[in-house]
């Protein structure tokens, strides 16, 4: 079996490992995946053996090697791949990567990071942020901005239409500390419409000098007199003390919640209107709200509506709802709580199971390969001490629990198990709801990694299997014999050529899957094309 016996992980097998972490022996992901992994992953809550701070200068000292290797152009590719598409759970990752493509020495990556400054930065909070991480990467205010990001800056007001950029510089008027008149200040936006015109006066000099400054006798665009209407009409609404008059703006312009005055934000006729067109990321922030002024109910039509949208797959897919902030999403409302504040709710169950059903259509769909699954879950310690992407409330384990559950359900010759020191049954069935299945592996104990567990199990079981998929962390430190190697043994013993797919559960560099095995694959956790590539590997597609 072993020509000179079995080598443990604290080890290494060849010149070729380094010591993770916790101790153990395992490869190192290429630059590039371990990018992936940052994007999809973040580094906001770090590991059980790294803290952030440490696990987010690894990701960027990564991101600045890949650059000084000359391979910033894919780097630029993959942000925008990956925010466009809606692979990544939230913002920050992105926007770090990008503003170190656009701060950089090489000017071609340089104007590419900032061709992508509108296509990444699709509202104005995720442009505070970018204009944000500039100055602090350079160190003090305004310092950041070259012709560079002025131009950038400019296409970003220029190229919206003017109905939309109305809409967005009225909903969202600062965050962070930033505000469209710091940018305009700093940018010199020169605007390419008399209707942006008219905006910029807005941002600039406020609504008062807007028609002070107005000639009635002038002719202006249809455009210029329709953002005019909606200033005029986004100003009554912020002040106004008529509910009606309020409401009737609301079906008017499909104003959003951040328009109106915070008096009316307790009232059932007010959330009524804005349900009607509230966009999806928003719905989904606001079911705790909806709930506790019982707009949602069981039975009424609200709750219908909302159902109904939350299984609406184009929907979203639209606004690139990922899947984990569904999870987190179902997670809370459940609770009945918020993380912050005193807002309480009773949940309604139709909600919640709405919620279930939009966990599985926010992935890309997959067709089933017929291939022989074993799913192993790693549930040691360091497991339950590392977020995903900085939602406080999902731990990494519980979501790749749920990342199983996606494959559970598409393909029925699976076997799932759990794992830390020893193998252990993870007491879940596809037919579980999620919150069930949270709870499920929440409760089971911790222990030492032994990444190896699953491929021993199946050897001494003589259990067939095609593909095994591993969802951890890389933290593996515990066992007698390397994964990789227990991974050829079962090839050996059950005459299979079996793969195995590594699930990445934080933004590490580490992996248990042999760089030089091609049936092996490194893949980063969470990223909603996962069920996609988990397939393509299967069948011998990528």
């Amino acid at each position: 079996m072993f020509e000179d016996g079995p080598v443990p992980q604290s080890e290494p097998l060849n010149s070729s490992q380094v010591c993770n972490d916790a101790g153990g022996y395992v490869w190192t992901v290429g630059d590039l995946d371990r990018l992936h992994r940052f994007l999809c992953l973040g580094s906001e809550t770090g590991t059980y053996y790294c803290t952030k701070e440490e696990l987010g200068l690894q990701n960027v000292d990564c991101i600045q090697k890949l650059i000084e290797d000359g391979r910033g152009e894919e780097v630029v590719k993959d942000i925008v791949e990956y925010s466009v598409e809606g692979w990544t759970a939230k913002q920050e990752p992105l926007l770090i990567a990008l503003v170190q493509c656009a701060r950089c020495e090489r000017e071609k990556v340089k104007k590419l990071a900032y061709d992508a400054l509108p296509k990444v930065c699709r509202i104005p909070t995720t442009l505070f942020q970018f204009v944000e991480f500039v100055e602090k990467l350079q160190g003090g205010f305004g310092t950041g901005w070259g012709r560079a990001q002025k131009r950038a800056v400019g296409r970003w007001y220029n190229e919206k239409s003017p109905r939309q950029l109305a809409y967005q510089i009225t909903k969202y008027k600062n965050r962070n500390g930033w505000t469209h008149r710091d940018i305009l200040r700093l940018g010199h936006v020169k605007p390419e419409q008399e209707a942006t015109a008219l905006i910029l006066k807005y941002i600039a000099k406020g609504w008062k000098k807007v028609t002070e400054d107005r000639k009635e006798d002038e002719e202006h665009s249809e455009d210029y007199n329709d953002v005019m209407t909606y200033l005029q009409d986004a100003e009554t609404a912020r002040v106004s003390k008529d509910k009606d008059l309020v409401i009737s703006l609301i079906d008017k312009h499909q104003f959003a919640w951040e328009h109106i005055s915070t008096e009316f934000l307790k009232s059932v006729e007010v959330w009524r209107s804005l349900l009607q067109h509230m966009p999806m990321t928003a719905m989904i922030r606001q079911l705790g709200k909806l709930t506790s002024i019982e707009l949602l109910k069981p039975g009424s039509e609200e709750t219908k509506m909302v159902c109904d949208r939350l299984r609406d797959e184009n929907r979203l897919n639209k606004a690139r709802i990922h899947p984990i902030s569904i999870l987190s999403a179902l997670y809370q409302y459940k609770k009945g709580k918020g993380m912050k504040g005193k807002l309480k709710w009773s949940p309604v169950e139709a909600v919640c199971q709405a919620l279930d059903d939009a966990f599985y259509k926010a992935f890309k769909f997959v067709e089933p390969t017929g291939k022989r699954f074993m799913l192993s879950l790693d549930v040691s310690g360091s497991m339950s001490c590392s977020g995903v992407n900085g939602i406080e409330n999902i731990m990494a384990r519980e979501a790749s629990a749920a990342m199983a559950m996606v494959t559970m359900r598409t393909e029925t010759d699976h076997h799932i198990n759990a794992f830390s020191d020893h193998l252990m049954d993870a007491g879940i069935n596809p037919n579980m709801k999620l919150d069930e299945v949270i709870k499920t592996i929440s409760n089971i104990g911790m222990g030492g990694t032994d990444c190896a567990r699953p491929m021993l199990h199946a050897k001494e079981k003589k259990i067939p299997i095609d593909v095994f998929i591993i969802y951890t962390d890389n933290d593996t430190w515990f066992g007698d014999v390397h994964p990789s190697e227990a991974l050829k043994n079962y090839r050996k013993a059950m005459n299979i050529d079996a793969k195995l797919i590594v699930v990445g559960m934080s933004a590490n560099s580490f992996s248990i899957a042999d760089p030089a095995d091609k049936g092996m694959l490194d893949i980063a956790g969470f990223n909603s094309n996962c069920p996609n590539l988990i397939r393509n590997f299967a069948l011998d597609l990528v």
